[in-house]
């Protein structure tokens, strides 16, 4: 197992590898005459720049101080998201470099056959003269018995011929073809970043849904949940980020609040003051929280005491009977390897099934037991939408659902694309959210 760990790793070390070095190729290589300055610049922005994402991702898992973690986060995560989008960028030059040289190419000839073609000297008309041979005379030009001036004037000074292409000329647009793309790539990259890292840093948008429920009585129909997930407070997001994604969820006057996992990556002791706007959430039926898989990499027991603390009312495989149907919860699938995950026969097995139901999981694979227990509507997050495309290629992959609602069965599951983000603070194609699912009842 361990030998299969590390030739996987070696694999994966040297897919990376090869990939930035093509990209510096593109980026420095390719768009330089020789050696120089600019591509051991490159070299070191490249290398340096996944010093720093690695470093940003060692310190997060280890626990490194606070201030460490900071100072690496937003460079080192930022990289991470350059670094994808320059290769993608790169890439898609390779289809627009041969049309930018053959475009190139015709426009060069277009103009040479443009061109007027230099004007001839007299001299130049003659017919060819057997040697010997005196050449003939013309009234115009009288014999000096000199050889012919204006023939030496014009090939002194007239418009010599076209001189054939230099071998320099398909070089030099070469590296004006590279230098075009390599500019777009980098261009199209850096604004791919810097717009999804504006659209995460801005806050979430709110985003609305109705999902009939059979059970559901006719007193709740309107019932408003706002569901939140994967808010990832962490070096990167902070107070000021969760005191937007308060603000947000208040602003839609839910009747509850559903806040299903990942809210934080770090301890109590770094992140604590950064959650603490979670106080003020307000809902007449309360706001109620479960892990996400990231509270078993921060101290999920602290975690959960802190969020009861700030008056969240945290289902660990509990169960709670609202007037009109029942709200439960399940650990995460992550806190199995503490001895802490999900209980269903816990959390509903002894529950009355003649109620509606509406569980609280982190996990969208979570959908097949609440499946087998009844449940009515599962809330999860998680997948983040795959936050960076094409990551939504693999989180599709590896999840039921990637975002939205779905049916299975008799259950219905809904995955929010979260409120944050984890590791670069961007998204690309997954725009952040918080959740409305208002509740509508058949009888109704």
């Amino acid at each position: 197992m361990v030998v299969v760990f590390a030739l996987v790793a070696l694999a994966v070390v040297g897919v990376i590898a090869t990939a930035n070095w093509y990209v510096w190729r593109r980026l420095f290589r390719d768009t330089t005459r020789g050696p120089g300055p600019v591509r051991r610049i490159g070299a070191v922005v490249i290398a340096g720049g996944w010093v720093l994402a690695v470093g940003a991702l060692v310190a997060e898992r280890a626990g490194a101080p606070f201030w460490l973690q900071r100072v690496l986060a937003w460079p080192g995560f930022l990289w991470l998201a350059l670094s994808i989008y320059l290769l993608l960028a790169v890439l898609a030059g390779e289809i627009v470099r041969p049309l930018l040289r053959r475009f190139l190419e015709r426009r060069a000839a277009g103009r040479r056959q443009a061109e007027p073609e230099p004007r001839k000297s007299p001299a130049a008309d003659t017919r060819r003269i057997p040697a010997g041979t005196a050449p003939p005379r013309t009234p115009e030009a009288p014999d000096t018995g000199t050889p012919d001036a204006d023939a030496d004037a014009d090939a002194g000074t007239g418009t010599p011929a076209t001189p054939p292409e230099s071998p320099l000329a398909l070089p030099s647009r070469r590296l004006f073809v590279s230098r075009v793309v390599a500019g777009a790539a980098a261009a199209a990259a850096v604004g791919t970043v810097g717009y999804g890292t504006y659209g995460v840093l801005n806050g979430p948008s709110v985003k609305r849904v109705t999902v009939p429920l059979a059970k559901l009585p006719r007193a709740a129909h309107g019932f408003r949940i706002a569901v939140v997930s994967d808010i990832h407070l962490g070096p990167v997001l902070g107070r000021g980020f969760a005191q937007k994604v308060v603000d947000t969820i208040n602003s839609t006057q839910p009747d509850l609040i559903a806040v299903v996992g990942d809210l934080v990556d770090g301890s109590v002791k770094d992140l604590g003051p950064a959650a603490a706007p979670l106080a003020q959430l307000k809902a007449r039926h309360g706001a109620y929280f479960v892990t996400g898989n990231h509270e078993y990499f921060s101290g999920a027991e602290q975690w959960v005491a802190e969020v009861r603390r700030l008056g969240l009312i945290p289902l660990e495989n509990a169960r709670t009977e609202l007037p009109h149907f029942d709200l439960a919860g399940v650990n995460d699938v992550a806190g199995e390897d503490e001895g802490q995950g999900p209980d269903y026969a816990k959390a509903l097995g002894d529950r009355d099934r003649a109620r509606a139901c509406v569980l609280l999981a982190h996990q969208p694979v979570m959908i097949h037991d609440a499946v087998d227990h009844g449940v009515d509507l599962q809330l999860s997050g998680h997948t983040h939408g795959g936050q960076l495309w094409p990551g939504n290629l693999i989180a599709g992959a590896a999840n039921p659902t990637l975002a939205g609602l779905e049916r299975y069965g008799d259950t219905q599951l809904y995955v929010s694309r979260g409120a944050g983000a984890w590791g670069p603070p961007t998204r690309v194609g997954a725009e952040s959210d918080i959740t409305v699912v208002e509740l509508a009842s058949r009888q109704a």
